[in-house]
């Protein structure tokens, strides 16, 4: 759902030349997500472990890596990229 919006927005802005697009990340390793299997870290390394086999490269991501996705559409070499759905997933939803 959220995609359709994305391009419907990106019609209905496009005189006020504001693109919008989406990013979709896979899982990332952040205190939120290891919290979720609390309370001691063996437990959190655990879900850490788990998840990154759900992930075709192996791994989750670091913020750093979504965070870099989300400055490319911030900046000018993405000006020609309008109503798109960033997959910075590891592959997870294209296997």
């Amino acid at each position: 759902m959220v995609v359709p919006c994305a391009r419907s927005w990106t019609l209905d802005l496009k005189e006020r030349g504001i693109r919008v697009n989406v990013v979709s990340p896979g899982p990332v390793k952040t205190p939120g997500l290891a919290e979720l299997a609390r309370p001691n870290a063996a437990q959190q390394q655990g879900l850490l472990d788990y998840m990154a086999t759900q992930v075709p490269i192996g791994r989750i991501a670091d913020p750093d890596e979504i965070a870099k996705a989300v400055a490319f559409l911030a900046s000018d070499d993405s000006s020609f990229v309008a109503g798109a759905e960033f997959l910075v997933d590891g592959g997870q939803a294209q296997v």
